[in-house]
């Protein structure tokens, strides 16, 4: 479903049902079955110019999930007066008159309520970019090998938790961080050359959207190999988008560099050095599998 069709399709609706309300209040009151007087009339128009600014905006605004929220509380408010009215209308044609009116504003109601779950659900938080070099004082080879078997990555990757193999190219990933964060998402590898490159993006139903990129070179000089690193992460919206962010911290190149400070030092120590843990540092023996 495009849901940027959806929501502007409402929002044509509702400038259409406004303007009719606005311009021809008394016509619609004769419709719906209740009692045209001033009072009335004015209320028509008030709920008329609700739908117009409600429309313009679902109509200009990329992100359009408010927007159709309000709308959808909108609805509520003129099913309870379509049902106030038609409790209050004595002729048979006024009570039918306003049932089919009910009707219409439950159908409408059920429509933006779809398309307000359809576009929340939909909606994604900005992107977090990473990127990151290195060069490791070793061969091509061992450097590409190393990463290559992602299940490494956590040793070195601070957010990562977990990365598990689940064959033919697909693997599941598990970051946490502060507060109790937990995410998880299933990648799969989508362009390699060895000894060269590797990517992968993540694949289905996710809360995060995932992609990387590393490319492998030698470096000027014999001196190893340079790495250069692209990751991009795509959170969900709202609170939950920001709360996954944090996993990312702050400065996420700055993250980056800090993991690829760690994975040299286990390519060319076998430890890593997490000055952190103390003031004189403490040293974790690790060793990197290809």
């Amino acid at each position: 479903m495009d849901k940027r069709w959806l929501t502007k399709s409402l929002g044509a609706f509702s400038i259409g049902l406004g303007a009719t309300q606005a311009v021809a209040p008394g016509r619609v009151l004769g419709l719906v079955g209740a009692r045209d007087d001033d009072r009335a009339r004015r209320l028509v128009r008030l709920i008329g110019t609700r739908e117009l600014v409600l429309g313009t905006a679902l109509g200009a605004r990329r992100n359009g999930a408010p927007w159709l929220w309000l709308r959808l509380a909108g609805d509520i408010v003129d099913l309870r007066l379509a049902d106030a009215v038609r409790r209050g209308v004595k002729s048979p044609d006024g009570r039918r008159r306003a049932s089919i009116t009910m009707a219409a504003l439950a159908g409408v109601a059920l429509a933006d309520l779809a398309a307000a779950v359809v576009t929340t659900r939909g909606r994604r938080g900005r992107p977090i970019h990473a990127n990151g070099r290195i060069t490791v004082n070793r061969p091509v080879g061992e450097v590409y090998g190393a990463w290559r078997n992602l299940e490494n990555l956590p040793q070195f990757m601070a957010h990562l938790e977990t990365v598990r193999h689940l064959g033919d190219g697909r693997s599941r990933w598990r970051a946490a961080g502060p507060a109790g964060i937990e995410v998880e998402w299933d990648a799969e590898i989508d362009s390699e050359h060895i000894d060269e490159h590797i990517s992968w993006r993540s694949v289905g139903e996710t809360q995060v959207r995932h992609s990387g990129r590393v490319d492998f070179r030698p470096a000027p000089g014999g001196r190893g190999t340079e790495v250069r690193v692209h990751l991009i992460y795509e959170p969900p919206g709202g609170r939950l988008g920001a709360r996954i962010a944090k996993l990312f911290g702050e400065a996420p190149d700055q993250q980056l560099r800090d993991d690829l400070r760690r994975f040299k030092q286990v390519l060319e120590t076998g430890e890593v050095v997490r000055s952190e843990s103390g003031p004189d540092g403490a040293r974790t023996r690790t060793h990197l599998t290809e």
